[in-house]
């Protein structure tokens, strides 16, 4: 019988250099995974019920809480001198007091306004470890194994925040039985503490790690005329987007009454699916083209749109909450399909580097339209009601499958 050790030895043989540290560098990805699973999954709740952010405000909050993704260019081509490893830790250690100021904060007796700014706080470490995750990855592993490294690593972090969705959903389920009310800030406290503890595990782990001589060379932005239509798209993927990511948990709260258990068990369902439909969606790209995939998930993304903004107009209350909950689940795979914009800069970039710097000012393009759609949508919102905004985005995601129609492709073998 093959022992649990030696089968990790094997896998590590195969993929991971043999002076490799990597047993290190997985454990700080499972203990901040999953303690970003608890974060994630008591946020829009903590911010309804807690710090009682209106749809509105939600908007305002997620403007502040998505800036670091608008400027982490910036702020690691500032880290040029550092090493990946360095740069690693520092984001570990941000999120972490990050998370320690929101436990310390998160009764919401001291108002709304420093809350938030801990979450921007976390999520500039978040931000900041995303590409650097993915540098070390390779950099441990063999030159031959570079997918295989980077496919356990997206594994490892996805279970850990799934097990911190599940644990979410099983305490506070078990402080309803002890009687505990939906409300009360102690099960939102109890939450932060264990994110934080948790974080701090991997703090003390993560500066056990040997310092790697890696640099990589950052360029602020990159822009290329033959990239334009690439930008465009994220214009559009990142408008359509941010109105699902910041929206679509507040309709379940606010429209129909959905308590932390809940949200925090569809983020979780939610995390499976991507788990299991990401390596069937990557293939479903390469048989049938990128281009194909860009201009046909907007007929789902039209039937998401509707369901969320009219569901509660067509169905019953009951049913139109059960409906709205799987457009939830749906709307998370079709969101899968964005990788394949990722594959069309392959094709028509001429370098490793190039595809790198391009989809780094992806990002910095796709934030900066998010941030202002985000003010935008909370003020739709209280203006016009939800049937507005989710007609609006469906009007992006269709101007994006006509804009992605118009890509030249080479033809298929």
């Amino acid at each position: 019988m093959v022992s649990r050790h030696s089968g990790f030895a094997a896998l590590k043989s195969g993929i991971y250099r043999p002076d490799a540290k990597i047993g290190r560098f997985l454990s700080v990805l499972v203990l901040s995974g999953i303690s970003y699973g608890l974060y994630r999954g008591i946020q829009d709740n903590y911010l309804a019920e807690i710090l009682h952010i209106s749809a509105f405000e939600r908007g305002i909050v997620e403007f502040f809480r998505e800036t670091p993704g608008l400027l982490v260019v910036l702020i690691l081509a500032g880290m040029h001198r550092f090493t990946e490893s360095r740069i690693f830790k520092i984001g570990i250690a941000i999120m972490t007091a990050g998370l320690i100021g929101l436990l310390l904060t998160s009764s919401g007796n001291l108002g709304k306004i420093i809350p938030v700014l801990f979450m921007v706080f976390f999520s500039a470490g978040e931000h900041i470890i995303m590409p650097v995750k993915t540098t070390i990855s390779l950099d441990l592993a063999k030159p031959s194994a570079g997918g295989a490294a980077l496919g356990i690593t997206s594994a490892i972090s996805n279970a850990g925040n799934i097990a911190g969705f599940v644990m979410v959903t099983a305490l506070f389920f078990v402080c309803s039985r002890l009687g505990f009310e939906r409300k009360d800030p102690v099960q939102f406290q109890g939450v932060f503490a264990l994110a934080v503890a948790l974080m701090i595990g991997a703090v003390l782990i993560v500066l056990t790690l040997q310092e790697s001589a890696i640099t990589v060379r950052r360029r602020r932005f990159y822009v290329a005329k033959k990239f334009f239509k690439y930008y465009m798209l994220e214009i559009f993927y990142g408008s359509r987007k941010q109105i699902f990511l910041t929206f679509a948990p507040y309709v379940l709260i606010l429209q129909y009454g959905a308590d932390t258990s809940l949200i925090a068990l569809l983020l979780g369902v939610c995390a499976g699916f991507g788990i299991l439909c990401s390596p069937l969606m990557g293939r479903l790209i390469d048989r049938v083209g990128y281009k194909v995939i860009m201009v046909t998930d907007t007929l789902i993304l039209i039937l998401v749109c509707f369901f969320y903004g009219f569901a509660h107009r067509i169905f019953s209350p009951q049913v139109a909450f059960i409906v709205v909950c799987v457009n939830y689940v749906l709307d998370s795979i079709i969101s899968l399909a964005s990788m394949a914009s990722n594959v069309y800069v392959q094709t028509i970039a001429s370098s490793q580097e190039e595809i790198t710097a391009t989809l780094s000012t992806g990002i910095s393009v796709n934030h900066l339209i998010s941030i202002f759609i985000a003010l935008m949508g909370g003020w739709i919102w209280k203006v016009t009601g939800i049937e507005v905004l989710f007609s609006i985005s469906a009007l992006l995601g269709i101007l994006n499958s006509i804009y992605a129609a118009t890509i030249k492709t080479e033809p298929r073998p």
